[in-house]
């Protein structure tokens, strides 16, 4: 187990060009399974190949507990990664496909079977071990992936996107499976992904990255309840939060001919803008009665059984377009006029022009 710190840790593959990662700061605790999230391009695996020792860092450290690796080769990190693609030996069984590793090492050959067997037993992949990839699903070869990993035992696992080659029913029990067994191991682990709901029930806490920055590095409830700018707030959430420019007039935002008030605390730090980039989650809009509310067309219904998603356009401004969760088996149908209801307490606020969060 080991404690991994960023440390102004920057990947630039072209000088004078931006940085795929830019200057990256920060601490991965003991134990703990922290995921790096991100749109494309975000510099997401960039990132963990630095960890790796796949790509150099250009500028800056990156230590794995209390050890400067910059200059360090990737087979003496002590790490253990387990990538997108199962990369098993179709010839080899699950068995030797685990212990392969072990064997590389030359360790003893009862030792290497304990491992295996142990590994084996915490994935529930005993009745396998003499199958070969072939004869396994998607699910039970990225197990054996992950037990190849683990036979190692590692200071630090780390984790590219190991869940998209797999189907979603299959994607959900896996991630659960993942989570569980770090938990169980209490190895220090990274995992990358570009799906913000897997970063949301996996991590520990989540780093989301945009154009190789850092945008906010924290826990899951945090992210979501806290955002510190628009770009996280639209990312972090499915479906994702409302995000809407309003003209701002005596302490208060106009939607849809409705006066939205702002704390005093955001007015404050709004200065003089005119315009204020307000954000409504979808579970913090509701459906009207009595025609109160602000007047939305809908596009789209999607029915979820326990609840339902409301895809809409603003009557007076079409190109002004929300997202309301409603109650399962609405009876809300397209092209409906509802009246959409928000919630004060609940709206979030960001500067227009910078997107920074404004106010706690």
């Amino acid at each position: 187990m080991a404690e991994v710190v960023f440390d102004e840790a920057s990947r630039i593959y072209t000088p004078g060009a931006t940085p795929a990662v830019d200057k990256l700061s920060l601490t991965v605790n003991d134990g703990e399974l922290v995921v790096l999230v991100g749109p494309s391009g975000s510099g997401k695996s960039t990132a963990l190949r630095m960890l790796a020792g796949l790509e150099p860092i250009d500028q800056g450290h990156l230590r794995i507990n209390g050890r400067d690796v910059v200059d360090v080769p990737s087979k003496d990190r002590d790490i253990a990664m387990v990538f997108q693609s199962y990369a098993l030996y179709p010839s080899k069984s699950v068995r030797d496909n685990m212990a392969f590793p072990l064997k590389m090492r030359g360790m003893d050959k009862s030792e290497q079977s304990k491992r295996v067997n142990d590994a084996a037993d915490i994935l529930g992949l005993t009745e396998y071990l003499d199958r070969k990839p072939k004869a396994l699903s998607g699910g039970q070869r990225q197990r054996v992936a992950m037990g190849r990993a683990i036979v190692r035992e590692p200071q630090v696992f780390l984790m590219d996107e190991p869940l998209s080659n797999l189907d979603a029913k299959m994607r959900v029990q896996t991630r659960a499976q993942i989570a569980g067994l770090q938990n169980r191991l209490d190895v220090t682990t990274v995992y990358v992904t570009h799906d913000q709901v897997e970063a949301m029930t996996m991590g520990d806490r989540v780093a989301v990255l945009n154009h190789g920055k850092l945008q906010q590095y924290a826990t899951p409830s945090e992210l979501y309840d806290h955002p510190v700018n628009a770009f996280v707030a639209g990312f972090i959430g499915s479906p994702a939060m409302n995000l809407m420019d309003l003209r701002r007039a005596n302490g208060a935002v106009t939607l849809g001919g409705t006066q939205v008030p702002l704390a005093r605390e955001v007015a404050d730090a709004a200065g003089s803008a005119d315009t204020v980039t307000i954000g409504v989650r979808p579970e913090d809009l509701s459906i009207g009665g009595d025609g109160d509310g602000v007047k939305a067309v809908v596009d789209v219904v999607e029915e979820l059984g326990s609840e339902s998603y409301l895809y809409a356009h603003m009557a007076e401004h079409p190109d002004t377009t929300l997202v309301v969760r409603g109650p399962g088996r609405t009876k809300v149908r397209y092209g409906e006029t509802i009246a959409v209801r928000v919630d004060p307490d609940a709206v979030h606020a960001f500067d227009a022009s910078s997107g920074e969060r404004l106010g706690s």
